[in-house]
């Protein structure tokens, strides 16, 4: 069996065993470490779950992700209502400055604005309108503050990066200008890829994150 028919076999067979996702009309691709999702599903939970389930697997490099989002026959949710869904789940999240953020449904597909001060805060406001009735995407406009001081942003990513057992320091080089922060190097999986943007979005100033790390 080829590397790459050995990588598809895995794939599917992570997608059978996640739970939250109904894999059955799903297909796969694998090349080159590069897997590419296909096929449709009944909610937006379910895509972001397929493609969080396949980028856990060993050996993806990437993940190309081009699942539709079809509801059931029958079911179907005005835009005004998801939209009010929308701003009460957001309303009701502690973790979300209040007023702060704005969801806009266009034919089932979210589209959130407006300005918060963390990227966690970013993620939890897709978190919070993803698993709505009705949603088929989500589109995630909302912009950070700017910070005034980043003059050592990227020291302050390298040391965070020295206290994880994850990071060779020989192997991951950062480089900040303004608030964009830049990655480079390699690291051995794609796991590890994804640990190294989330650690330099933790960083107080990061605006923009460009990860060009390679997975070895």
């Amino acid at each position: 069996m080829s590397a790459d028919s050995e990588l598809q076999k895995l794939v599917l067979s992570e997608l059978a065993w996640e739970p939250s996702v109904t894999a059955g009309h799903i297909g796969v691709t694998a090349k080159a470490g590069v897997v590419t999702l296909s096929g449709h599903v009944e909610t937006y939970v379910q895509k972001f779950a397929a493609e969080k389930a396949v980028r856990q697997v060993k050996g993806v490099k990437a993940v190309a992700e081009e699942i539709e989002v079809r509801l059931p026959s029958g079911v179907s949710h005005a835009d005004d209502d998801i939209a009010a869904a929308a701003a009460q789940r957001i309303a009701w999240d502690v973790a979300l400055p209040r007023d702060a953020i704005v969801a806009k449904v266009e034919k089932g597909w979210v589209t959130l604005t407006g300005q918060v001060g963390w990227h966690y805060q970013q993620e939890a406001a897709t978190l919070d309108v993803s698993g709505l009735h009705g949603v088929i995407g989500v589109t995630n406009n909302i912009k950070l503050k700017p910070r005034v001081n980043v003059a050592n942003l990227s020291g302050d990513i390298m040391n965070a990066m020295g206290r994880s057992r994850y990071f060779d320091q020989e192997t991951v080089h950062v480089r900040a200008d303004g608030g964009k922060v830049t990655l480079t190097g390699s690291v051995p999986s794609l796991y590890d890829r994804q640990l190294a943007s989330r650690t330099a979005w933790s960083a107080a100033g990061t605006t923009e994150v460009e990860n060009d790390l390679a997975v070895a």
